[in-house]
């Protein structure tokens, strides 16, 4: 039987700090602890040699529940489709036009954060609506 019972959400991106942020508005996640003998990540940041420019930034669930966001800085830029994506459970429970309006007042919210709204899918037969958006730096997530 697995060991691991703790995993960590990697992204790669030009921006670590602002799209941390902007996780930690989406999620109601805060941003991870200053490392011990500092006061702010300012300070951290500051006390990093010439040349060493912040290349990560962090955010954890303040219940301790849900996985560290970890954002790290790459050169290059995103070309095409995620192959893993984040679904943020906005409607778990609902179903019908409460679940779609649930859906659409927090796709709002995320828009005036800077995600997109890429598409809705409607419920049918088999399945409930969910959202495809784009977080601020293009990594597609579904709003279900």
């Amino acid at each position: 039987m697995p060991t691991i019972k703790k995993f960590q959400v990697t992204f790669d991106c030009a921006d670590p700090e602002r799209l941390a942020r902007f996780w930690c508005e989406v999620l109601g996640y805060v941003v991870s602890p200053v490392p011990e003998g500092f006061d702010t990540w300012e300070e951290y940041h500051r006390s990093l040699p010439p040349g060493r420019e912040v290349k990560w930034f962090s955010c954890v669930d303040p219940s301790g529940e849900g996985p560290r966001l970890l954002f790290q800085r790459v050169p290059e830029g995103k070309v095409v489709k995620n192959r893993v994506h984040l679904d943020v459970r906005a409607g778990t429970g609902l179903v019908g036009e409460e679940r779609l309006t649930t859906l659409q007042a927090e796709c709002a919210r995320l828009v005036e954060l800077g995600a997109v709204h890429l598409y809705t899918l409607f419920a049918d037969e088999e399945n409930e609506s969910c959202i495809a958006m784009q977080d601020i730096e293009g990594n597609e997530f579904c709003l279900d």
